[in-house]
């Protein structure tokens, strides 16, 4: 986000396994399909579990109005009516390993969709037996990023289409958000969650290198609040 433009990623709401047990008649997915999980194969294992809820006889609009109640991350709220009033001043993209159905019913819900110029994630819709299905975001060669998604990729596309782009910040917490921090400039920031994965590793890069291979400014955040002074600051110097 900048006065000349800029991005938000995905850290807007809380998106967990409540989804999945409160969806359910008992509140629990069975071992067989916890246990298929394979590290950086999301996207199929949600899939999975998609199929199972669908299986026991709950359809998506169940799993939609359990969506729409789960909360945003505290300050977001905020932050995204900030943005939704300044758009000719502010982009807000989404880059996300979520899925499209999820992110257009959490924003709609809340009414905050205006707020969001892209979303970049993985495709889903409702299948012909009236389950939803996810399918991957794309195919990369990337050996950091889930086989389903490469952020850094998204990103550098997306900025290499807006040229004279201004002030980046990346805002994010997981494992996958590491990849696309590395083609920020001096003067974007990135943004890790603290106390969360993205966080560590910019720590452990650090260590390890005795120097951050990042070149962006590095701001913490715990709360949507703290992003949104960033923000606020960095258009006030423009």
């Amino acid at each position: 986000m900048s006065s000349e433009h800029g991005e938000v990623h995905e850290l807007f709401f809380h998106y967990s396994f409540c989804l999945d047990f409160r969806c359910l008649p008992g509140q629990t997915l069975p071992d067989s399909v916890k246990r298929s999980y394979r590290r950086d194969h999301w996207t199929e294992y949600m899939g999975r579990v998609m199929a199972y809820i669908g299986e026991q006889g709950v359809v998506p609009d169940t799993i939609r109005s359990v969506m729409e109640t789960i909360p945003f991350t505290p300050g977001m709220v905020d932050l995204l009516t900030f943005i939704s009033q300044n758009k000719s001043s502010v982009d807000c993209i989404i880059i996300s390993d979520s899925n499209t159905l999820f992110i257009d019913w959490i924003l709609k819900g809340a009414g905050l969709q205006a707020a969001v110029d892209q979303v970049f994630s993985n495709p889903a819709g409702i299948n012909e037996s009236g389950y939803m299905e996810v399918k991957h975001y794309h195919s990369h060669d990337c050996e950091r990023c889930p086989v389903n998604m490469c952020k850094k990729k998204i990103l550098e596309t997306y900025l290499s289409q807006k040229p004279g782009y201004g002030r980046v910040f990346y805002v994010g917490d997981g494992r996958n958000d590491l990849c696309p921090t590395s083609c920020l400039r001096s003067h974007d920031a990135v943004m890790p969650r603290k106390g969360f994965t993205l966080e560590k590793l910019l720590a452990a890069q650090k260590d390890q290198e005795g120097s951050s291979s990042v070149g962006a400014e590095v701001i913490g955040w715990s709360s949507g609040t703290e992003i949104l002074q960033e923000l606020k600051g960095s258009l006030q110097s423009q």
